[in-house]
């Protein structure tokens, strides 16, 4: 039976003879249903027509990206560690170009990803590199459409993986919305990787945050000065985002506790 994947959003489900008749995340407000309807597609029909695009951004952090867009059209990211490979966010193309690529820079050691919209295929990841665990914030379960025994859903507000890698619950857009901060790039330096959690802005001097994207819909100045008093504790040079281009390569907290403060103002 195949295993069914949302056009538009890229979640997969359980393996069924037919698609299933409707997708909860994207029947939630912070996705939507396209004006044309509830569409699905297959791992193989993407595989088919689909590619993915590597890059390097600096030493040890590659994106990949789909080709022709995909869904919500996200990025992942692998960071390589000495202590294993992270995989960041997932994409729903797991192709055999991609498999090998993975597998030449040291395969994975585990799988985190800051929030529903991007699962996808998490599963097959995990299962073709080993099972290594998928790290998910227990605030989210309800949204995992095809359980796996790989899944590891953490509680509290912050969760080590790796040696200098660190997972941050920071909420918002998702109650178990998450951000990873990196402590050990070459450079010295640390980062955030921040999916949508923080929405890095078109001018990358700025950020954003919303409760649904795609619907406008804000989140409050009181969940928004949460968020940034939790930052304020965390050290970090530069903040890549989910989508191609949404870097902060310098100043990044500054921007950050800058953009906090004009996004409270404007709502007042």
């Amino acid at each position: 039976m195949p295993v069914f994947l949302c056009s538009a959003c890229g979640t997969s489900f359980p393996p069924r003879d037919t698609p299933p008749p409707a997708c909860p995340i994207c029947d939630d407000e912070r996705q939507y249903v396209p004006a044309a309807g509830q569409a699905w597609t297959t791992r193989e029909a993407i595989a088919a027509s689909h590619s993915n695009a590597w890059r390097l951004h600096e030493p040890g952090l590659y994106s990949l990206h789909t080709f022709p867009a995909f869904a919500i059209n996200q990025r992942a990211f692998l960071l390589q560690t000495p202590s294993g490979n992270i995989l960041w966010d997932c994409i729903a193309l797991l192709d055999d170009a991609t498999k090998a690529i993975v597998q030449a820079l040291g395969g994975l050691s585990a799988i985190a990803i800051s929030h529903p919209h991007y699962y996808t295929t998490m599963q097959d990841w995990s299962d073709a590199f080993g099972g290594v665990p998928i790290y998910l914030h227990e605030g989210d379960r309800e949204w995992i459409m095809r359980p796996s025994k790989t899944i590891e859903a953490w509680s509290g507000d912050t969760r080590e993986v790796l040696p200098g890698v660190k997972l941050i619950r920071l909420g918002g857009h998702f109650p178990g919305g998450t951000v990873l901060h990196w402590s050990q790039a070459s450079d010295g330096a640390e980062m955030i990787l921040s999916g949508d959690i923080i929405q890095v802005a078109a001018d990358v001097r700025r950020v954003s945050f919303l409760w649904s994207y795609p619907n406008m819909m804000p989140l409050s100045a009181r969940e928004v000065l949460r968020i940034g008093a939790i930052l304020e504790e965390v050290n970090y040079e530069r903040l890549y985002g989910a989508f191609a281009g949404k870097d902060i390569k310098s100043g990044a907290k500054a921007a950050v506790t800058r953009s906090i403060r004009r996004y409270v103002e404007l709502l007042a």
